[in-house]
């Protein structure tokens, strides 16, 4: 991370670790790492000692350390939209009795922050904690479509653009198209976009004012359903939607409005 200097270098570090899902050791960092030897080794024990990180001696190995587990606890319960969509999520995923999933944007990527299994669970890509591409997801296309036109462009711009299916957008021209239709008529699919044999229906999450939140999408397998079946859920989905934005928007997303001073000095 060019210019974030040394705690940029230490998140990276960090990245590192959790990217492997599993106790990593100091030479399997090293190879996949852009820091010397010396100051990978560096930065892995100034974490360590912060307790961003746990060493295990007797298997040399890394691991995520308690004192991230509870800032990553705080970030999930003071910033993300899970605690208060839970009891929503719940409802649907038994109304509907499939997966279901909450997503918000995180530098311009899905960010998946819960999820409910099917009642006939299936596999998929998506996990809590798990990044995501935006541009081929219904909650990431359903997102991007009510952001606003300069953060629009700048998420745009952003995606890979990577063919994951024959049914992959692939162009930022194709992908604006969608979004433009999403927006219209309020909720966005995934036909098989990222992964074969999977599809969706999202709603995005906004506030009264249509600051967009998040999004949340009931997804199946093509070889249980098919899109005309999945779509009779999208009335449902969107009035969760809904009811998750109000919450939140009551709770801990209220607009900001004008004070009574600031209000004045446009008068004058």
């Amino acid at each position: 991370m060019a210019g974030d200097g040394t705690i940029g270098k230490a998140c990276d570090v960090l990245d590192q670790v959790a990217a492997f899902a599993r106790p990593v050791r100091f030479a399997e960092l090293l190879e996949s790492s852009n820091f010397p030897k010396a100051t990978l080794y560096r930065f892995l024990q100034t974490l360590t000692n912060q307790g961003m990180l746990s060493y295990d001696p007797d298997r040399q190995t890394y691991t995520p350390g308690l004192r991230l587990v509870r800032l990553a606890h705080a970030a999930w319960t003071q910033s993300s939209l899970a605690p208060i969509a839970r009891p929503f999520l719940d409802a649907l995923s038994r109304e509907t009795g499939e997966t279901v999933h909450l997503a918000q944007l995180d530098s311009n990527q899905v960010l998946y922050v819960d999820k409910r299994n099917a009642a006939q669970p299936i596999e998929m890509y998506s996990q809590a904690g798990k990044v995501g591409p935006a541009y081929c997801t219904g909650v990431g296309k359903a997102m991007m479509a009510f952001l606003d036109e300069a953060a629009l462009d700048r998420a745009v711009s952003q995606q890979s653009y990577h063919r994951f299916t024959d049914k992959t957008l692939t162009s930022e021209a194709a992908l604006r198209a969608d979004l433009h239709l999403i927006r219209s008529r309020g909720y966005a699919v995934d036909d098989e976009e990222h992964e074969p044999g999977i599809i969706c229906i999202a709603c995005p999450i906004l506030t009264s004012g249509g600051r967009m939140l998040g999004a949340i999408s009931v997804t199946g397998s093509t070889e249980r359903m098919n899109f005309d079946q999945l779509e009779t859920w999208v009335p449902r989905v969107r009035r969760v939607a809904e009811q998750i934005g109000a919450e939140a928007q009551a709770w801990r997303f209220p607009e900001t409005r004008p004070s009574a001073d600031t209000d004045r000095m446009q008068a004058t």
